[in-house]
């Protein structure tokens, strides 16, 4: 099959495909070199046919794909939709909505932790799909006939996926999961990238008001710096360097130079210059106008047993139900539960605490005990005292 490669045919096309209730979605794209994904290709299908469409097309006007996504009338079907959609949300500032994720819905049938494409396709319709050309540079033209067949396999096959999965959501009452999971994909706020909030996603440990005052600025200084010169953050600073820099807090090129992450010569340049006055604006920052620091919880011995308590509960709801056990609840979640019963995790909010939330409370609280029977984990309820 031929690319599509001009307005009026992506036009004619997505016309088509807005006529069905739903469409499959893949695009294809590189960030190997850039801070935002430069979409090369993007597949749809509805259940009568498949196009493929060169987003490098001279003139090309990707409108109608747009027009597409934000139709409320078209449910789109993505597999780990999360990138596809933020490639939506950063070209023209729209969620694609409603959506359907088939990697989400797997986890939530018992498929494992985050399936893969190729082998949730396999297990569902049995088809084995060529994996040569998954690294395949898709900023190349002209692409050959053997990338654009593969890059349409990744859309037609979706729709079986699809409906194998969505089938058994309905038998298992268990498409209000999925719908829940939906709430949190086509948040705005899943791909803000905002300067202020970047230290957010760094594993540095600030201790000290001052310490974090610099992280947030040297953090927010990298971001705004990476998003207007579109490369990757690690070409501006590496986060072990963002890290030294808040807990050794140098106001001059001197103490600059002299730490151990930094390149010889690097503090006389701008960017050198530049990291030095974020320091001082971090230092200078009102202590009053930092979020709190969140202390490392420092489990108790106690707390502890009751986590790993909470970790065998926790696989044996997953075995019971057929829920991936990486849905239901994180390690985080569990720590937090064994600490406060009232914590603000997904594992106590929802259908995750029908599952296992209020049987995490339950065992923590001794009303619920774990026991083996017939080689089996099993809980059993204890009477109230």
């Amino acid at each position: 099959m031929d690319m599509i490669a001009t307005t009026e045919l992506l036009s004619a096309a997505c016309e088509r495909l807005s006529r069905h209730p739903f469409v499959t979605v893949d695009t294809e794209f590189l960030r190997e070199t850039t801070f935002w994904p430069k979409l090369c290709v993007v597949q749809l299908a509805s259940p009568d046919e498949a196009v493929v469409v060169d987003a490098l097309a001279e003139g090309l006007d990707l409108k109608p794909f747009f027009d597409l996504m934000a139709d409320e009338k078209v449910l789109k079907v993505f597999h780990a939709g999360r990138q596809d959609i933020e490639i939506v949300w950063h070209l023209a500032g729209i969620i694609p909505h409603p959506v359907f994720d088939t990697q989400v819905a797997a986890m939530v049938l018992g498929h494992g932790d985050s399936i893969s494409y190729d082998q949730l396709v396999q297990r569902l319709t049995g088809h084995v799909l060529d994996k040569s050309l998954r690294f395949t540079d898709w900023s190349r033209r002209p692409l050959s006939t053997a990338q654009i067949t593969y890059a349409e396999a990744d859309v037609t096959h979706l729709r079986d996926v699809y409906h194998k999965l969505d089938t058994d959501l309905a038998k298992r009452g268990r498409r209000e999961w999925v719908s829940e999971e939906m709430a949190v994909l086509t948040s705005p706020d899943t791909y803000r990238q905002e300067p202020q909030h970047a230290w957010e996603r760094l594993r540095s440990r600030a201790r000290k008001p001052k310490e974090l005052a610099v992280l947030i600025e040297i953090a927010a200084w990298r971001e705004r710096e990476a998003q207007s010169r579109d490369i990757p953050r690690s070409r501006i600073l590496k986060d072990e360097v963002i890290g030294e820099i808040a807990t050794q807090q140098p106001t001059t090129p001197e103490r600059l130079g002299q730490l151990r992450s930094i390149p010889k010569g690097f503090e006389r340049s701008r960017a050198g210059e530049q990291i030095i006055e974020v320091v001082k604006a971090g230092l200078a920052r009102d202590p009053k106008t930092l979020p709190r620091i969140e202390r490392d919880r420092g489990l108790s011995n106690g707390a502890s047993a009751t986590v790993e308590l909470l970790k065998v509960l926790l696989r044996m709801t997953s075995e019971q139900y057929g829920v991936a056990a990486k849905v239901l609840g994180t390690v985080d979640d569990l720590e937090r539960i064994a600490s406060e019963d009232e914590a603000d995790v997904p594992a106590l909010k929802g259908w995750r605490r029908e599952l296992f939330g209020e049987r995490a409370l339950a065992l923590k609280a001794g009303r619920l005990a774990l026991a083996m029977q017939k080689g089996r984990v099993i809980a059993v309820e204890r009477p109230g005292e």
